[in-house]
């Protein structure tokens, strides 16, 4: 059976955005058996965009498995690392999950929860493309940090 076609490629401008850097940096934290080991950052990352093509092939009703669970929690350690850099108070990252794939992320920075996420269909985890990514990140980075701003009071009790 011959390996899959990587969707990112190596000089993909994207790949130097902070959120793809930190969640390389979370994927390879969590790689205990080095599969990752001599893997580029665009091959590590690539799971994570599911064009529509890749979207076609997992089935619409399904549990998640254990690695792609670990790619949903590290992208949400990543997003509660950003925020963290960015406003310069500790954020914690907090994702529950029923078997199904069905549950909440959450972020706090103190005692304000900064990004509610409903999660359903994880086993469908991804981006259309990297690009997508880092959008959206920026967007819900972007809307914490100005929760943040404007109820500092919670954020810093």
């Amino acid at each position: 059976m011959a390996a899959a076609a990587l969707v990112v490629q190596d000089d993909d401008t994207y790949l130097g955005s902070d959120i793809v850097k930190d969640m390389v940096k979370q994927l390879r934290a969590i790689d205990t058996y080095d599969t990752y080991e001599g893997w580029s950052e665009a091959k590590i990352i690539d799971p994570i965009v599911l064009t529509k093509d890749r979207k076609k092939n997992i089935p619409v009703i399904g549990d998640p498995d254990e690695i792609t669970i670990a790619r949903l929690k590290a992208y949400y350690n990543s997003l509660a690392t950003l925020i963290e850099k960015k406003s310069g108070l500790m954020a914690a990252p907090i994702v529950h999950l029923s078997h199904e794939g069905f549950g909440r992320a959450l972020i706090m920075v103190g005692k304000l929860i900064v990004v509610d996420k409903i999660l359903r269909d994880t086993h469908r985890f991804g981006f259309s493309s990297l690009e997508d990514l880092c959008d959206k990140s920026d967007k819900v980075i972007d809307k914490a940090l100005g929760l943040i701003e404007k109820y500092n009071a919670a954020a810093t009790d």
